[in-house]
């Protein structure tokens, strides 16, 4: 099992697996918050395909064979685990080979043949909850991959349509999808979006990317999602909500500082 309930779960890594470069510089200072803060248990997340974006236009990153490539290099060289989404469920099979953790994307949480496909692998299962369903709603989806015999299972929380082109986030829902049995995980990152208020692609508001991470830990989130790049604005992906690189280490100590984990 990968999770730890000793542990704060953490799950970071650029949006896209722009390159090596960027992923490998992620993949160093990931390595070192872990030797800094042994409470800390991270995953290594990047997706080989953006495949939700609003525009045709928009980049998607490296395709599945050279992010795949890229995701074992950072397994071989840094010993992380290693995470990325899958969008259907032919993919599920080639990209456990590799990862560690299968993430089904929030649009698609409710396509049972691409979460039976993620439960068959055996590998760790993270959902995310889409932006349109009630918290309760994820009782479903998890019992869906429990039936198809899941090996592990995660539920990330990422924030709820409120109007047009803004999310909310639901702090009871951490306390209803933890009902489910399994760990809450709070997507930071994608909470602060702004759906489409970016001209053809996502905005954000990084104001809120704190209080939103502390109040979810206190509302009993068991880990965090976080997308981090060493340059946010030159990101082919949300650009606008991913944290700095450089910032990452003060911002896991200004959420944890007073946190029992730290103990």
């Amino acid at each position: 099992m990968l999770y730890k309930e000793e542990k704060l779960l953490l799950i970071a890594g650029p949006c896209a697996l722009e390159s090596k470069k960027i992923a490998f510089e992620v993949a160093e200072k990931l390595v070192e918050l872990q030797e800094r803060y042994p409470f800390l248990n991270i995953v290594f997340k990047g997706s080989y395909d953006k495949a939700n974006r609003l525009s045709l236009s928009s980049e998607r990153g490296p395709g599945v064979t050279e992010g795949l490539k890229i995701l074992a290099e950072i397994k071989k060289s840094y010993h992380l685990p290693v995470l990325t989404d899958i969008h259907h469920p032919e993919q599920a099979e080639i990209a456990a080979e590799v990862c560690d953790v299968l993430q089904i994307p929030a649009f698609l949480c409710r396509q049972t043949d691409l979460l039976v496909a993620a439960a068959k692998t055996k590998r760790t299962v993270n959902v995310k909850k889409g932006q349109f369903l009630a918290p309760q709603d994820m009782a479903f989806v998890m019992e869906k991959l429990a039936q198809s015999h899941a090996k592990e299972m995660w539920q990330t929380e990422r924030g709820t349509t409120f109007g047009y082109q803004n999310l909310v986030v639901d702090m009871r829902s951490f306390t209803i999808m933890k009902a489910n049995g399994y760990p809450v995980i709070f997507d930071a990152t994608h909470s602060i979006q702004l759906p489409g208020a970016g001209g053809g692609k996502s905005s954000g508001d990084r104001r809120f990317l704190l209080p939103l991470a502390k109040a979810a830990l206190a509302a009993g989130a068991d880990g965090l999602f976080l997308e981090t790049h060493p340059c946010p604005a030159e990101a082919i992906s949300d650009a606008n909500s991913q944290l700095s690189l450089a910032e990452l280490e003060a911002f896991i100590g200004n959420c944890l500082s007073s946190g029992k984990r730290l103990l």
